[in-house]
This record gives structure tokens, sequence and C-alpha cells, in this order.
């Protein structure tokens, strides 16, 4: 196992140097010019022509990626020419943020999603099966941001005669009015570490609505991919012999039928929790949460090429561990996929 570990990550050094090639010169693609973008009115040619210089803009495309890769290399990710900031400063600063809310729409997807597309799977053309493929369909069809708004105003603002529902915070990531103590910017975790159970609780109350809104359409497809795993597996031999031997339901359920339908659900899941680091852009604007995702949607609108570059790396990097570690989960669920 450590062999393949090792194997895997050696395979994401090529994958990693092609995708920067390829962000490198998308980014570069995108219509508009960064130093009209950062001086607005102030964009005299003069001006212009000294932002280029000063951020390499106006050297060839080449020499812009040799000295981009080099600086990658030593840890410096740029520094934004709109808010002077270090990348990977503002980086670790928002990145707890967008975790957290990445996490609590995953643990929204899966803790709601496995049992009910097993439980769907098991009572095929019944009522919960019906409801299980026509939640999982809204789930899909309805737009992330929409369904953000919605929560937002039904759990939070309050309609005519529903104020009653009003009971869960609209924005933010903590009540302002909570001193509390900040170590590792993971609200929740900082709350357990400290012993402020208050404050830990309210940064899980804040991550409700926001972590139902992102988890929307992963709970939808994990629901539909359970359902189809566990009626494949129910169909097998292995299966009915062990009903037939009079084994008990529960040890059949465990060693037999969920061991088995759980491995395409787990690449799901896999898939799911990277596109939720690129999901959260929008909810986390509706929200008003400081994450990452916002601060991208602020350098695309901005132009700014050296954020751009530096967080979607981030996120690509996040991508290919999530990979590794689902690889790795693998040959725990199947022993007959683990390597020596």
């Amino acid at each position: 196992m450590l062999r393949f570990i090792i194997r895997r990550l050696l395979l994401m050094v090529p994958v990693l140097f092609g995708l920067s090639v390829l962000l490198f010169l998308w980014v570069r693609a995108l219509p508009g010019d960064p130093a009209r973008a950062l001086l607005g009115e102030r964009a005299t040619p003069e001006a212009v022509e000294r932002i280029n210089a000063t951020y390499g803009f106006d050297r060839p495309l080449l020499e812009q990626y040799v000295l981009y890769i080099g600086r990658l290399l030593q840890g410096d990710f740029g520094t934004s020419p709109q808010t002077g900031q270090a990348v990977l400063e503002t980086f670790i600063t928002r990145f707890p943020a967008t975790i957290e809310l990445a996490l609590a729409g995953l643990t929204f997807a899966v803790v709601v999603g496995i049992p009910l597309g097993y439980f769907a799977a098991r009572r095929a053309g019944g009522f919960l099966d019906m409801f299980a493929v026509g939640a999982s369909l809204a789930g899909v069809v309805i737009p992330v941001f929409v369904l953000a708004y919605l929560l937002k105003v039904v759990f939070a603002v309050g309609l005519p005669g529903l104020e009653f529902l009003t009971f869960l915070p609209s924005s933010g990531r903590q009540d302002v009015r909570i001193n509390a103590t900040h170590i590792t910017d993971f609200y929740v975790l900082d709350g357990l570490l400290t012993r402020e159970w208050d404050a830990s609780w309210d940064a899980i109350v804040h991550l409700i609505l926001p972590g139902i809104a992102l988890g929307s359409i992963p709970l939808a497809i994990i629901v539909r991919m359970t359902r189809a795993s566990v009626l494949e597996v129910l169909n097998e031999d292995y299966v009915r012999t062990a009903t037939a031997k009079g084994l008990p339901k529960g040890w059949i359920t465990r060693r037999h039928i969920l061991r088995n339908a759980m491995l395409p659900v787990v690449t799901t899941i896999g898939l799911q929790s990277g596109a939720l680091l690129s999901g959260a852009v929008l909810t986390e604007s509706v929200f008003a949460i400081n994450g990452i995702g916002s601060y991208l949607f602020d350098a695309i609108s901005n132009l700014d090429y050296v954020v751009l570059q530096g967080f979607i790396l981030f996120i690509a990097l996040t991508y290919a561990l999530i990979n590794l570690v689902v690889d790795i989960l693998y040959g725990v669920i199947d022993p007959r996929m683990r390597v020596s």
C-alpha cells in the first residue's frame, strides 16, 4: 500500500505541471486587460505600460511562465496587484471558511444520501423510492443559488405567516456578539479546542443553511448512485445465498450489501468533494461567508491573474489529494483491491 501511495503522489507531479500550463494559457486568454482593470479611470497609456512592466505582463508568454514556475517552486504564489496581499497569505486566511462550508455540505449529503438511497433500493417501487428519486431530480435541477435564497428567505428572513420558521442566521460564520477565541480559523474546531461550547455551537448553526444549499446537488447524486448500486448488489448470487442460509439481516446488510455497494458511492463522494470547493463561490456570496469562493469571484471580476492562477492551482491540488484518499479507501473497503 505504501508503494501505491508513493507512486500516486509521483503521478501527481506531471498532472499538476500540465494543469499549470493549461491554467496559465487560459488565464492569459481571458478577454480584457488586467492593467486597465486595475487602474480603472486612471488607465492612461503611461500608467498601463508601468503596470505591465511591474508585473511582467509585457514579457513573452514563455518567459512569464518560466518565472511563474520558478516562484511556485519557491513557495511564492505571487502578490495580488488589486489588494497588494500575498496569494498564499490570503489563501491561508480564507481557506478554513470554505473547508468548513464544504464539510458541512458533504456531511449533509452523505448522512442523508446514503441511508435514503439504501432504503429506496430495499423498497423499490414504493413510496419512499419514488420520493427519493423525485427529490434527487429536484436537487439536480434547482440551481444552488436559487435554493440558497429560498432557504434564506424561509428560515432566516421570514415569510408572512411563517415567521415561526425564522430560527437560523442569514449570513456570516458566527454571531459578532460572541467573543470567541480563534486559533486555527476553523470556528467549530476553535470552539471545541478552547471549550467555548457556545461559540462552537453558533458556528455550526451558521453552517446549516449554506451547508444544505451547497450539499443539495451532491445529495441528489449520492442518493441515485447508492440506490442503483444497492439494487445491483441485491441481485447478486452471494446475497441470495447468504439469505437462503438464514444469516442475520444485519450481517448481510453490513458484510455483503453495503460493503460491496459502497465502491462506486465512494468514488462519487470523492468527486463531489472536489466539486464542493468550486461550487462554494455562489453559496459564499449569498450567505456572506468570507472564503476563497467570494475572493475568487472578485478576482475574476477584476481580471486578477495572480489570484486566479494561485487559487485554482490550490483547488486542483486539493482535488488530486481527495482522489488519492478515495483510492486508499478502495483498498480499505475491498481487500481485493489492496496493493502489496
